[in-house]
């Protein structure tokens, strides 16, 4: 899309625990302890894109969209998390029904909903 560059800087893939770690600085002790589908990771990823790419907002989810459990996680169980400059990173526990795809579709649309209700939230501040 024209002009995009003007509002995103980036994106990192971090699909496995090695890489969440190595790329978005995710703690290794927490991923060993609670594995890469916690609402800590979801934030430190989160964390980790923003202060990465320079950016006013960071968005990352982890989840397990199937189609087994992992980690002791069912399927549809997914954390978004949007870190911010100037707040606290909001986390929100998602838990998804259907299919993979399923999942995978209705994860965007809510990390990217909750990515615009954070950045109008701090639009007022």
């Amino acid at each position: 899309m024209p002009g995009a560059s003007a509002v995103y800087r980036g994106g990192v893939v971090a699909y496995a625990t090695g890489a969440k770690a190595g790329l978005l600085g995710v703690p290794a002790g927490l991923l060993a302890r609670e594995g890469a589908v916690h609402p800590g990771v979801a934030a430190a990823m989160a964390e980790g894109a923003r202060s990465a790419l320079a950016a006013d907002f960071g968005l990352a989810v982890t989840g397990v969209a199937g189609p087994e459990p992992q980690d002791g996680r069912p399927v549809g169980r997914v954390y978004a998390a949007v870190a911010s400059r100037t707040a606290v990173t909001r986390v929100d526990r998602l838990d998804l029904d259907g299919g993979r795809d399923a999942v995978r579709r209705a994860t965007a649309l809510a990390a990217l909903r909750a990515l615009a209700a954070e950045a109008a939230r701090t639009a007022g501040e």
